[in-house]
């Protein structure tokens, strides 16, 4: 690194020394996984020391934490606008859920490497046991569609074009809960030999239809 690279990075506040910190792992750990990434490399990229990272993040799983908190927010920001559009508030009540319900799909499709990346972080709290407390961030992070979703359901259970459900939170957790895991366990790869995902996009979609249809008033 040129003295003048290392200048400007001396010259960062630790907030912002942090927060690139954390983007650069995030992109390392979409490109081989959190396992495969070491601090001495995150630091590398960064440009700063392994023991500022550690004296920022504490462990690999503090600045794993961080850094998928990063990739929702991002997939926050991509997401936001659409449901806003006059386009998408024209529709019926039925059309906003069906249309709602098949983001997950483009989750699958379009992300297919954070949502592998994932699965891999979900593993990494349970083996780490990382405490609830410290997950509070990343957990009000999370991409939730349910909001929209909810009010959605509203105007269709009002126009009379979704059936009316005794607990539509229940079923929304039920069915994100089932694509979220869907999707992983696609992407995840084939592990025995009587696994066949070639048709993994097409799996996944089956089962929004069939929750979409479900709501539909009939």
């Amino acid at each position: 690194m040129s003295p003048a690279k290392k200048h400007r990075i001396s010259d960062l506040t630790r907030e912002d020394r942090s927060g690139h910190a954390v983007e650069i792992a995030a992109e390392l750990f979409l490109e081989r996984t959190i396992d495969c990434v070491k601090m001495t490399e995150i630091a590398k990229r960064t440009g700063v020391g392994v023991a500022t990272l550690y004296r920022y993040f504490g462990t690999k799983t503090g600045i794993a934490i961080a850094a998928m908190t990063y990739l929702w927010r991002k997939l926050r920001e991509k997401f936001s606008g659409f449901f806003d559009t006059e386009r998408f508030r024209r529709q019926n009540g039925y059309q906003q859920v069906h249309e709602l319900l098949r983001m997950f799909l483009v989750l699958y499709t379009e992300h297919s490497d954070f949502m592998k990346l994932l699965g891999e972080f979900d593993l990494l709290i349970v083996r780490e046991k990382v405490p609830k407390e410290d997950l509070n961030e990343y957990a009000q992070s999370i991409l939730n569609f349910y909001p929209v979703f909810e009010t959605a359901y509203l105007i269709g259970v009002s126009d009379g074009t979704v059936r009316e459900m005794p607990d539509i939170g229940l079923f929304y957790v039920s069915a994100a809960h089932s694509f979220m895991e869907l999707s992983k366990k696609l992407l995840q790869g084939e592990l025995l030999s009587t696994d066949d995902f070639s048709h993994g996009e097409r799996e996944l979609e089956t089962m929004i239809e069939m929750v979409a249809f479900y709501l539909k008033k009939h």
